[in-house]
């Protein structure tokens, strides 16, 4: 259970997300790859929808304060340039590829973050949300298993 905790905790890192918590979970934990990479796709799901409704409450809260809005006004224009060209073209689809490629600042906490700022509606995100994070998985999930070291390119630097 606390292997199982640890997942989802890992999961839940903003930088880190199923990238870090499948490789954990078969690698360290010693956990069936079947188990672990659900319990990984759940988590990630449920944090990018979390991330999608709060995200409107949190940029209101950080407008407040000039160091983090300073912070968060770079990141939102990192995210716009990154999808917003995208999004347009391909809608959930491209967003969904975006969240799935595992690169640095891609992900479901960029997604939701890109999604809202592009005033995508929730319907769309979830398609997107899912989607992505079952590319992220497969793609993870098959380096670790086969040993590759091509994985090492899939975890986000903290």
């Amino acid at each position: 259970m606390i292997e199982v905790l640890k997942l989802i905790g890992i999961t839940f890192l903003p930088f880190l997300e199923l990238r870090a918590s499948i490789p954990y979970g078969i690698i360290t934990a010693h956990l069936p790859w079947y188990w672990v990479v659900f319990i990984c796709v759940i988590a990630n799901i449920i944090v990018g929808i979390i991330y999608f409704y709060v995200v409107e409450w949190f940029f209101r809260l950080i407008l407040h304060i000039p160091v983090l809005n300073k912070i968060w006004e770079r990141r939102v224009e990192k995210v716009q340039r990154k999808i917003h060209a995208g999004v347009e073209k391909y809608g959930e689809i491209f967003l969904a590829i975006f969240i799935g490629i595992p690169l640095p600042g891609s992900g479901v906490y960029s997604g939701a973050l890109g999604a809202y700022l592009v005033g995508m509606s929730f319907k769309k995100f979830i398609i997107a949300d899912i989607i992505g994070v079952l590319i992220a998985a497969t793609l993870v999930t098959i380096a670790v298993l086969t040993g590759s070291e091509a994985f090492k390119l899939f975890l986000k630097p903290v």
